[in-house]
């Protein structure tokens, strides 16, 4: 019985280092794409699919919308003992901030220089 708890904490932990692993390649893809969205989305993509591949994953999909958010989708595969390979897949979206504030003049300070 403590055997096959522990194959279960084993696999467990496997596929959820394996999950965090294709998320951080999504993320980092992403904000790599949304760095270059305006200005050539063909070779932020590029970049995302270096980035993606260069932390362990494959990307399946990456889409630049027209105002500027990225869409970046990644896959990885890992391999459990005695049930074989698996595969796990995330997304993430980065784009422009739009922040809705006071202008610039407002924000001077607090004696109002």
């Amino acid at each position: 019985m403590i055997f096959t708890a522990a194959v279960a904490v084993v696999f467990a932990g496997t596929a959820r280092v394996a999950r965090h692993r294709v998320q951080a390649a999504a993320d980092l893809g992403a904000l790599a794409a949304a760095r270059l969205a305006f200005a050539d989305p063909a070779r932020g993509c590029a970049e995302a699919a270096s980035l993606v591949v260069d932390n362990g994953a494959r990307l399946m999909r990456c889409a630049v919308g027209d105002d500027g958010i990225v869409v970046v989708g990644a896959v990885a595969r890992f391999s459990l003992p005695m049930v074989g390979g698996r595969e796990v897949a995330a997304y993430a979206r980065a784009g422009p901030v739009h922040i809705d504030g006071p202008p610039d003049e407002a924000v001077a300070g607090e004696d109002g220089r």
